[in-house]
């Protein structure tokens, strides 16, 4: 009857150990997005934008353009454009170019961030790539624009702004695409 006692308690603080992991599972997103908030960084920005602005011609911010390639992803990507000057409140738009050079058609999917994390809620896609998925049959290469506006209310400290990209592949999520291409 002693050695059932401490098997007990053993099997208690396991079931407590194993509900405590569970639990840090679902919060892992908020403390994900409350760090990011804290150390400025993968600043997301939000869906398309539907609205205008007046040009502030006083003023001008730097973006930069910003494309890498998620592991196992094969194609080239990357801006026309490494960066440009735009007046607050102006469309503005970029081009990124992707190229598939495998011998199967594949589907992507970009993933944008901006920086500074504070200037992202002003940074404003009216058109973009990121949107939808793209597929792209072998040797097919594209032009894919982006089309922004950088809010006149960006705050006066933000002279730079960086958008970035990162291309994962899809293709096993697309049934269709998975089957034909082997």
């Amino acid at each position: 009857m002693n050695a059932e006692l401490p098997l007990r308690k053993l099997v208690l603080r396991l079931v407590l150990v194993v509900a405590a992991m569970f639990a840090f599972g679902f919060a892992l997103v908020p403390i994900y997005d409350v760090m990011c908030q804290a150390f400025g960084i993968n600043g997301k920005t939000a869906g398309a934008y539907e609205g205008t602005q007046t040009v502030d011609e006083a003023r001008q911010v730097r973006v930069q353009f910003l494309a890498t390639n998620a592991a196992g992803m094969v194609w080239t990507f990357e801006p026309l454009a490494d960066q440009i000057e735009v007046h607050p409140g102006a469309s503005t738009e970029v081009r990124f170019v992707a190229y598939n050079p495998s011998d199967k058609p594949m589907a992507a999917q970009a993933v944008p961030s901006v920086s500074p994390s504070k200037a992202a809620a002003y940074f404003h896609k009216t058109e973009c790539f990121c949107f939808t998925q793209q597929v792209l049959q072998p040797g097919e290469r594209i032009e894919m624009p982006v089309r922004f506006i950088v809010d006149r209310d960006l705050p006066d400290d933000v002279h730079h702004l960086t958008l970035a990209y990162t291309l994962f592949d899809i293709t096993s999520r697309q049934p269709a695409l998975a089957h034909n291409g082997g």
